[in-house]
């Protein structure tokens, strides 16, 4: 097993417990999961007429987790990798666990009591770690004996554990090297976790600024007059944070739970720190709670459906000022369209749009500043734990940088709030540059450093940015060189749609490998998805207008090119993740190998818009179909099968869901 890591057991099987315990078990990593005794079975053992299961907690969660969506699990199979048990008779199967995750509730006496029951049991140099986001290390390991010290550190996962990438780790003065190093390596090849190392501070990285963000967006919207609607597409996409904005994550995080979060901060920051002058408490928020509108998983919160007569839903929103709900509308400000134009247009529009944007950007990125070196070492890390914990599209540096650090340090002082002294160092230039073709990232010393990237670790981006131009290119594809003599094929149009430009490259990929002296050719993009499929919009098009000689072309196209690549005399390698639809499926069936992103999302959808696939994906169906020896079912198996897959446009909720269906 990954760092020798071989047995893992999360202690807690609530929803971020269970949650880290499915992941575990879909890097095939046999895990156990622990809860208390539920409190009517305290008196029920062995034989008695009255035994329940006392391990009901935790064999409940598994059980819970088959039916969530989006699912826990990558594959339901994955759930018999899950031993459950309770922490009165089954401490004894934490014995050969390498690895122990607490996942308990967040009460530091609660806390220290199940570490002193694990360590009499659990093995010598067995790591245990705690998921906590607001207590810290230091106080957690108060007062416990030297040889559990060392073996102990946080590692903090984001909910749902499974999509979420982040994973804070801190550490303490004791804690063994080795133990960090077995618990990084695991959580970033096994787990899938950007691995971001935090100082032991109040909510550590993501939290601490988070919770500034969103306390700073919902105050803004409301001493400007915006509606929930108007906030929440302001502080969206145009920002490159997520499309839910700052009430539709609350929502989706759980209104309940954001009391508590802010409690805990209150009481680690220190009486000077900026978040205690921008949250306040809201008196519709705790109404809302009280109402049981907590969120997505209650009746609803800022946002919710309403049912109406005839079955149908409608969705509303509340009105901030009245406490009331009205049918959601789209909103129509004018700074929401100049955001187009750049992050600058946006903060600086005059509407009330513009001026909640400043307020809310002005306020997170000077915290975000004023924070480092006290939060991480770097800003590097920072913008990393924003992306990878919050979904930003840019981290609070790239941001800084987008405004201009300069502009932003002299709108700071304009308006008499101070000017973070990293903000200061910087002056005129920026956080980021790009130096001999590699990214540079601005210390706290007043000097750039490269940005390392982890062993095994190669990315396009990288490659792009190194390199004076691709090897070729169009509008729809380009090819680069990636070393060792392989060349990558990279789709660039919208959605990463396939079109004639997109067949074109690949086709020239396949001459210039043989006459270049190249060896190999990779499929890859660095993107949210790797492709929606052919450009449907062009197929209508042509249909129409009744130019159906070049549908025709365009499918005789398709189809000879992904019979070139799989008969290519050289190894072809499909890197997909996200979604990889329809045509995009097709080129993947066509590859000598795949390496996948685990949430890679496959299938031929095609019967989806009325046609079936062209490009050689029904043949490559019947194929894997017939060739496969484990499956057998009546006359013609293979053909059913193939047959089955393809007209229900079965999609896999993972590449683990994509093997078991033969793409």
């Amino acid at each position: 097993m990954t760092a020798n890591i071989n047995k893992v057991a999360v202690i807690g099987a609530g929803v971020m417990g269970s949650g880290i315990a499915a992941q575990i078990a879909n890097a095939h990593i046999p895990v156990v999961l622990l809860d208390i005794v539920p409190p009517d079975n305290k008196d029920s053992k062995g034989q008695d007429p009255t035994y329940k299961d006392r391990s009901a907690i935790a064999r409940g969660a598994i059980q819970k987790m088959l039916k969530t969506t989006p699912a826990p699990l990558m594959h339901p199979g994955n759930a018999n990798r899950i031993t459950p048990g309770n922490l009165e008779d089954d401490l004894g199967l934490l014995a050969d666990c390498d690895w122990i995750i607490e996942v308990v509730v967040e009460r530091i006496e609660i806390k220290q009591d199940l570490y002193a029951r694990i360590d009499p049991v659990r093995k010598p140099g067995s790591i245990v770690s705690s998921n906590t986001s607001t207590i810290p290390l230091a106080k957690l390991i108060d007062g416990l004996p030297d040889r559990f010290v060392q073996d102990f550190l946080i590692t903090h996962f984001f909910n749902p554990p499974r999509y979420m990438r982040l994973l804070e780790l801190v550490t303490g003065p004791q804690t063994r090297p080795e133990a960090v190093k077995k618990v990084r390596a695991l959580a970033d090849i096994a787990l899938g976790k950007g691995v971001v190392d935090c100082h032991d501070t109040p909510g550590f990285i993501a939290n601490r600024i988070g919770m500034l963000w969103m306390a700073s967006g919902t105050r803004a919207a409301e001493e400007e007059g915006l509606t929930v609607e108007e906030a929440d597409a302001v502080a969206g996409r145009p920002m490159g944070f997520p499309k839910t904005g700052i009430f539709g994550l609350l929502d989706l995080v759980g209104l309940d739970l954001i009391p508590h979060v802010a409690g805990s901060m209150l009481d680690s920051i220190s009486a000077d720190d900026p978040y205690r002058n921008i949250y306040q408490k809201s008196e519709l928020l705790e109404k809302m709670i009280a109402d049981g509108y907590t969120g997505r998983k209650g009746k609803g919160g800022y946002y919710r459906l309403k049912r109406e007569e005839d079955g149908s839903k409608v969705k509303e929103a509340i009105n901030l000022q009245t406490g009331t709900y009205h049918p959601a509308v789209k909103p129509n400000l004018e700074s929401i369209a100049a955001g187009k134009q750049g992050l600058r247009t946006l903060v600086e529009h005059p509407d009330k749009g513009g001026r909640f944007a400043w307020k809310l950007l002005s306020q997170t990125l000077s915290y975000a500043v004023s924070l480092v070196p006290e939060i991480a070492d770097t800003v590097a890390q920072v913008d990393e734990a924003m992306r990878l914990g919050y979904a930003w599209k840019w981290g609070p540096f790239e941001l800084i940088d987008k405004l201009g650090p300069a502009w932003l340090a002299a709108q700071l002082e304009k308006e008499g709030r101070p000017v973070p002294s990293l903000l200061k160092q910087v002056g005129e230039r920026t956080f980021y540059q790009v130096e001999s073709g590699k990214l540079q990232y601005f210390g706290t010393d007043s000097a750039y450093h490269d940005l390392l990237r982890g062993d095994g670790i190669l990315l396009l981006a990288d490659i792009k940015r190194a390199a004076t131009e691709p090897v070729a290119s169009n509008g729809s594809a380009s090819l680069w060189d990636l070393g060792d003599r392989v060349l990558c094929l990279e789709f660039h149009s919208k959605m990463n749609s396939l079109d004639q430009g997109t067949l074109a490259m690949l086709s020239k990929a396949l001459q210039i490998i043989p006459q270049q002296n190249f060896q190999a050719l990779v499929i890859h993009n660095q993107g949210t998805h790797f492709s929606v499929g052919a450009n449907i919009g062009l197929v209508l098009f042509a249909a129409n207008i009744a130019a159906w000689s070049e549908i025709e072309a365009m499918t005789a196209q398709g189809q000879a090119v992904y019979k070139a690549m799989k008969y290519a005399p050289f190894p072809v390698v499909g890197a997909p993740s996200g979604m990889a639809l329809g045509g995009g499926c097709e080129i993947l069936l066509h590859c000598d190998q795949i390496q996948a992103h685990a949430e890679t999302y496959m299938g031929l959808v095609e019967v989806g818009v009325g046609v079936i696939p062209g490009w050689g994906g029904c043949k490559e169906m019947l194929l894997r179909w017939t060739g496969n020896k484990d499956y057998y079912q009546g006359p013609m198996p293979g053909v059913t099968k193939a047959f089955e897959t393809i007209s229900t446009a079965k999609v896999s909720k993972s590449a683990d869901e994509a093997k078991e269906l033969l793409y």
